[in-house]
């Protein structure tokens, strides 16, 4: 197969799997995963042209990266007892 033909085979196959994620998750879901994807195919490129795996395992990692974060943010918010203001009486 001629060079050519290939980088538009990975075009077509990263432009794909880009239409898959967007449509096939929910926008809570893809918290993290655009960032990931970008880093990651650029990373998958340079390390040997694989763009498309690069993406596929960034947009992974930064949705558990992101995930994790937020689980971290609601459990100060979560585990603080509620104390009464100064105006208040307590019952």
């Amino acid at each position: 197969m001629s060079r050519n033909r290939v980088v538009k085979t990975q075009a077509l196959g990263a432009t794909l799997v880009g239409l898959v994620l967007l449509i096939g998750s929910n926008a809570a879901d893809a918290k993290g995963c655009i960032k990931g994807a970008v880093v990651g195919g650029v990373a998958g490129h340079v390390a040997g042209h694989h763009g498309v795996i690069g993406a596929a395992a960034g947009c992974a990692i930064g949705h558990h990266l992101a995930k994790k974060k937020q689980q971290q943010q609601q459990q100060p918010q979560q585990s603080k007892p509620q104390q009464p203001t100064p105006g208040q009486q307590q019952s």
